[in-house]
């Protein structure tokens, strides 16, 4: 899908790109599959701001996403591909015998096209497969790490895993950040990459059309006061003279943040 560059009318649209949407074809979304989305402004249910820069944006209603593609052995087809404006990636409306759901839409898959899900649907695009069926080599998305708890990984917009092998119980997946993975056999996976793999390559072009997005601006530290920021203070542009801090004085580059200690077994290579 190529992106469209937009001329250089006003400061903002030059260098500008977006979209071309070639592949949406319906405009207004289902609506048994919507619900409301309701805005945080990144505060918890004390109210406190636990997400900083969050505020605003366009209003927007929520896809429900087939996930878990639990539909065993039922073929259903692509009826339409949609734009979410929660998502980076665009997703499918698919018309089972009793039901619409919406998937994620993979690169290939077209209006018209069958899917099915589980462990004996055959190996191709936008079908849902047990990691243990899946043959070696194949490239796969939405990837479960618990049976049955639905894809938990591998879900925005060109994101692609491989799979590289078996190892008793357990498959080993390469993630796009190089790093080896063991997952169950019996979790899913989704045959294809994610589709809309060019959306990396947009240029915003202008503060307001972030604001759209519901983030708002970020102030550098060493604009502030050094009351308010670690890297503040002084007279003109000065050094920091110390480590990355947050405005709260922990390491902001370079700390190890990772807390989830149990699955480390299962990381066979990692990313560094």
């Amino acid at each position: 899908m190529p992106l469209k560059v937009y001329k250089p009318t006003s400061p903002g649209r030059r260098g500008m790109t977006g979209s071309t949407f070639e592949e949406i074809t319906k405009k207004k979304p289902e609506k048994s599959l919507l619900v409301p989305l309701k805005k945080s402004g990144g505060r918890n249910f004390r109210g406190k701001i636990t997400v900083r820069h969050r505020g605003g944006g366009n209003k927007r209603m929520l896809r429900m996403i087939d996930f878990k593609r639990n539909l065993i052995g039922v073929p259903g087809e692509v009826v339409a591909i949609e734009y979410d404006p929660n998502r980076s990636s665009r997703i499918a409306l698919v018309q089972y015998p009793e039901e619409k759901r919406y998937i994620l839409a993979p690169k290939g898959l077209k209006v018209g096209d069958t899917i099915e899900s589980g462990p004996e649907a055959d190996v191709k695009v936008g079908n849902s497969l047990p990691l243990g069926r899946i043959p070696s080599g194949t490239d796969i998305h939405n990837i479960e790490l618990k049976p049955g708890r639905g894809g938990q990984i591998m879900r925005s917009a060109g994101v692609v895993a491989q799979v590289l092998g078996r190892e008793e119980n357990y498959t080993l997946v390469r993630l796009p950040s190089d790093e080896v993975r063991k997952i169950l056999n019996t979790c899913k996976a989704t045959v294809g990459q994610v589709g809309n793999p060019e959306h990396q390559n947009i240029t915003l072009g202008k503060a307001g059309r972030k604001r759209w997005k519901g983030i708002r601006p970020t102030v550098r530290g060493s604009a502030m006061s050094p009351r308010h920021h670690p890297h503040g203070g002084g007279e003109g542009r000065s050094p920091r003279g110390m480590s990355p801090k947050t405005p709260w004085g922990k390491p902001a580059l370079g700390a190890k943040t990772r807390k989830n200690k149990d699955s480390d077994r299962f990381i066979v290579k990692r990313r560094k």
